[in-house]
């Protein structure tokens, strides 16, 4: 060997060297950098009438694409499961459980006391009072509970919008990204740190929907749903659409189109379509707007119905005509059972019975529209009203079983089932998270190990 094929061979070893360097050094210092991709030096042998040695051919970004996609299947259960059970937990919150004094079976148990204690003193003003707040307290907390759902279904309304913002934003910049990787790995150049910020990008919106990523020519990517739709498969992504509404109210749905739904490049989509979607955040989010929501709403809306029937039956309030409202009236006017969606936002103590709107306080013990007080010591009607709390029939409204109970006893069931809903819900997140997270360890496992990386540095560094 001649010294200068000596010297060639010796530079040769010394670049390759330094290169490995840098790139160990690159990979430990973005051992946990989303999106990293652990890289690797190419090298070959060099032709012996070249000088010989070794020549660098290129770096390589190693994935493990599998892991990749299950931990992007994952995200997506993971964005859902979180989705569903935190607006459970705001439920539970708004029903109440147990004894907390601002729950639902609390406040219709401070209002059944009061009937009883006033019952024996029914000519104490202070005792008809106290019944006049408790059955303020009761509606309110029926109202409250209409308008928290209410509320959840705008907040999920604007989780979509934020959703669909998100995803086309990263749908245009992975679209980006892929017209730059095919023009720097045409000139020959590494586009690992392009990939890198791709795979970034893509994970960031996994939660969004499940996201298929499928490889094409020149290091392009196209992206799908696990349903099938089609994100990116060229160099325009697709565009999704939705048009938010600022507020929701308790009449407003996707079939009567009053809400939106979503529209790929401008078309809408139909049932079969939408199903293309299922999984992630976005699909949950409508779920709860246009299911679990209203479901709960047609819940409380039930157990208002039965509260006003109770109170204004003839039966137990003579004074009163058939289809007259009771202590409780729907905007003080009277219920029609053609009109129970939303009831539980209108309902309201009757206003004859408000001395500061005007009424009378012995109403509520002689009768909502008796002519006069009556004797101060009968006691006969707070006995019944009381009384229709307890008595077990079953629920006018069909959104409710059949099953004979007392109202106590209904609303225990409405806030058992609220608890319930909440537990289920957790669990299931619990479990998507700990998979995902399952996934997200071996992810790392697999990317860069800091320990071999300092091997092969301080190999480098001596050779």
């Amino acid at each position: 060997m001649s010294l200068s094929s000596a010297i060639s061979n010796a530079v040769s070893g010394l670049t390759a060297a330094s290169r490995g360097t840098e790139v160990v050094s690159s990979n430990i210092a973005n051992a946990l950098t989303p999106g990293y991709g652990r890289r690797e030096l190419d090298l070959s042998s060099r032709l012996a009438e070249r000088g010989g040695g070794v020549s660098i051919d290129g770096v390589s970004r190693t994935v493990t694409a599998g892991l990749i996609a299950d931990n992007r299947l994952a995200l997506a259960d993971v964005g859902s499961t979180r989705t569903v059970a935190a607006f459970h937990a705001t439920m539970e919150q708004a029903f109440g459980t147990g004894t907390e004094a601002s729950s639902l079976v609390q406040t219709l148990t401070d209002f059944e006391s009061a009937l009883t204690r006033a019952a024996a003193r029914p000519d104490s003003e202070a005792r008809l009072a106290t019944v006049l707040d408790t059955a303020t307290v009761l509606a309110n907390k029926v109202n409250g509970i209409s308008a928290t759902i209410q509320a959840e279904r705008g907040k999920a309304e604007q989780a979509i919008k934020n959703d669909v913002s998100r995803l086309n934003t990263a749908l245009e910049q992975v679209a980006k990204l892929n017209a730059q990787i095919v023009t720097v790995t045409a000139q020959g150049k590494d586009a690992s740190s392009l990939m890198d910020a791709r795979q970034a990008i893509i994970d960031s919106v996994s939660d969004i929907v499940p996201i298929k990523e499928v490889p094409r020519e020149n290091g392009r990517v196209a992206l799908f749903t696990s349903g099938g739709a089609i994100l990116l498969d060229g160099t325009e992504p697709a565009r999704i659409g939705f048009d938010a509404v600022s507020g929701i109210t308790v009449d407003m749905t996707a079939a009567s189109g009053a809400l939106s739904a979503l529209t790929l490049n401008g078309k809408p989509l139909g049932d079969p379509q939408k199903t293309m979607w299922n999984g992630g955040s976005l699909e949950a989010n409508f779920v709860i707007r246009d299911q679990i929501a209203p479901a709960y709403q047609q819940q409380i809306d039930a157990f208002a119905r039965d509260l006003y029937d109770r109170l204004s039956d003839p039966a137990i309030d003579p004074s009163l005509n058939p289809g007259d409202p009771g202590l409780f009236t729907d905007s003080q006017g009277a219920f029609s059972s053609a009109d129970e969606t939303g009831f539980a936002s209108r309902i309201a103590v009757n206003r004859a019975a408000n001395p500061e709107t005007g009424g009378q306080l012995w109403r509520i013990r002689a009768g909502i529209n008796a002519i006069d007080p009556g004797s101060s010591g009968e006691s006969a009607l707070l006995d019944r009203l009381g009384m229709a709390i307890s008595t077990t029939r079953s629920p006018a409204s069909a959104s409710l079983s059949d099953a004979p109970r007392g109202l106590q006893g209904l609303s225990a069931d409405l806030s058992s089932a609220v608890a319930t809903n909440r537990i289920r819900a957790e669990a299931s997140a619990m479990q998507s998270s700990s998979r995902q997270s399952g996934l997200q360890s071996a992810l790392l496992a697999e990317g860069v190990d800091s320990d071999k990386e300092m091997e092969s540095l301080l190999a480098l560094e001596r050779a």
